[in-house]
């Protein structure tokens, strides 16, 4: 079928996200005016790296500050340097502030997200009135510049893995521009019900679903998320969308990635972190519980926290036995609601300090900045995990903590992370909402005798890395006939 876009780049794998694999940053105190990047990792990351370089594939995601439209000035627009992306070809898009504020801060984050996660407090909000409306037209601009760059991009029958909530439109309007193109599309949040999905505005929640439907393959990261998916479509498309579409409808449930993540663990600098977190803990024979957040309202932090309380007040025999080392990494901090919540996090944090510490005791060791290798330092050390989040696609946090502990650790899980639906048999599970049903369940996990909780442990590990990150996009793109 002939393309109404003619294609100038010919890559034969494309893979669209927000965020790419590099950023750059403009030194002020440099005076040559040099840009630094700095290269990330995840999923996509090694999924790219697993196809290998004779693939021909290229990466767009969006500018997301001043350093990165910089680089995209110099790159005039076209492909960054090799040289800074490690070899993968990486087109990053200069969409216009305003209009990149208003689709991932007014939209993405502040709309999509709080519908999937069930955030709202619904007596007050949502609100969809005029300005809304506003903030929509631009988070339907953002997608069509993403879905032109693809375009162009993209050789005859090219494949094309569109990721997350940022780009739901885009399937669509991908398809509308080149016909010829196998489109996936992968959801890595939860899929709301939909009685929350239809919060939304009626034409809108349709927009968002026609949007991802005009893919081949709409991807979830696990069944329930898949076929509440599939329920909004019927609720509001209708009974027969999508089985009368020609999207088909996948699972693929993202892994750890093991080797990566037990190679780094061992690293100098981890065990550095190692030695500080113990003088931190105090005392050879203290137990801890352990976990590693964003400062994301629907990672349910300041619930731990008081759950942690109940536990000390309930079981008052594992007062100065036990250190919660908590690690909240601020997040969207330039969102109201973010800021407070992260707030609210260091206050019960030292209000549980100053109600039940001690001279030789710490009960909660609280770290807000983000520093990797001391996240790995608390894996190694974790007796228990805590991963108790309200909602969340899957949450890698419970995967990796059983495959870098260095004694086997319990994992206490919530039931509302898409996680649960493979770790769920060897977690002690909880209800994100019940403080005294997790304070117990950090008792039991804490009584967990040593051998069970190892084979436990040994068991998480191997359910955590069944689809290692270039496993899982490489299913992808199988599911798509690349």
């Amino acid at each position: 079928m002939a393309s109404p876009l003619a294609s100038t780049g010919g890559a034969e794998v494309l893979v669209a996200s927000n965020r790419g694999p590099v950023s750059y940053e403009v030194r002020a105190a440099d005076p040559a005016g040099a840009l630094h990047v700095k290269r990330g990792g995840g999923g996509l990351v090694s999924g790219l790296s697993a196809i290998g370089p004779d693939a021909n594939a290229v990466w767009v995601c969006a500018a997301l500050g001043d350093g990165d439209r910089e680089a995209v000035r110099r790159a005039a627009g076209g492909r960054l340097p090799a040289a800074d992306t490690g070899g993968q070809q990486v087109r990053m898009l200069d969409i216009d502030a305003d209009v990149f504020s208003d689709a991932y801060n007014g939209v993405a984050n502040s709309v999509l997200w709080f519908v999937h996660h069930m955030l709202y407090q619904t007596p007050l909000e949502p609100v969809f009135d005029a300005e809304f409306r506003r903030r929509w037209a631009s988070y339907q601009a953002y997608n069509r510049a993403f879905a032109e760059a693809l375009a162009e991009e993209a050789g005859e029958g090219a494949v094309v893995v569109v990721q997350d909530y940022h780009l739901a439109l885009a399937p669509r309007m991908l398809r509308r521009l080149r016909p010829d193109l196998r489109i996936g599309h992968f959801s890595h949040t939860p899929w709301a019900p939909p009685d929350y999905f239809r919060l939304l505005p009626d034409d809108i929640a349709a927009e968002l679903l026609s949007g991802i439907l005009g893919a081949d393959h709409a991807a979830f990261l696990t069944r329930r998320w898949a076929d509440a998916f599939v329920d909004c479509c019927h609720a509001v498309l209708g009974p027969g969308i999508p089985s009368s579409s020609d999207t088909r409808i996948g699972v693929h449930g993202l892994g750890a990635d093991a080797d990566f993540l037990r190679k780094r663990a061992h690293e100098p600098d981890v065990d550095e972190r190692m030695r500080a977190l113990r003088e931190e803990i105090g005392g050879a024979d203290r137990r801890t519980i352990v976990r590693v957040d964003r400062t994301e309202l629907s990672k349910n932090i300041v619930r731990g926290l008081l759950a942690y309380r109940q536990l000390l007040d309930d079981h008052p025999e594992w007062r100065e036995r036990v250190v919660h080392v908590a690690f909240a990494y601020p997040s969207r901090q330039d969102l109201a609601v973010y800021r407070d919540y992260t707030a609210e996090v260091q206050r019960v944090a030292d209000e549980i300090n100053s109600a039940y510490g001690t001279a030789g005791w710490t009960p909660v060791v609280l770290h807000v900045k983000d520093d990797f290798a001391r996240s790995l330092a608390a894996y190694r050390l974790a007796d228990v995990a805590l991963v108790n989040p309200i909602r969340d696609g899957m949450n890698l946090v419970a995967k990796e903590i059983p495959v870098v502990s260095d004694e086997g650790c319990a994992l206490v899980l919530s039931r509302e992370a898409g996680a649960y639906e493979e770790l769920g048999e060897d977690a002690v599970v909880v209800n994100p909402y019940d403080i005294g049903g997790t304070a117990e369940a950090l008792a039991r996990a804490l009584a967990m005798p040593a051998g069970e909780r190892a084979e436990r442990c040994k068991r998480l590990a191997a359910a955590a890395t069944a689809l290692p990150p270039a496993a899982w996009f490489l299913e992808q793109l199988g599911a798509l006939g690349g």
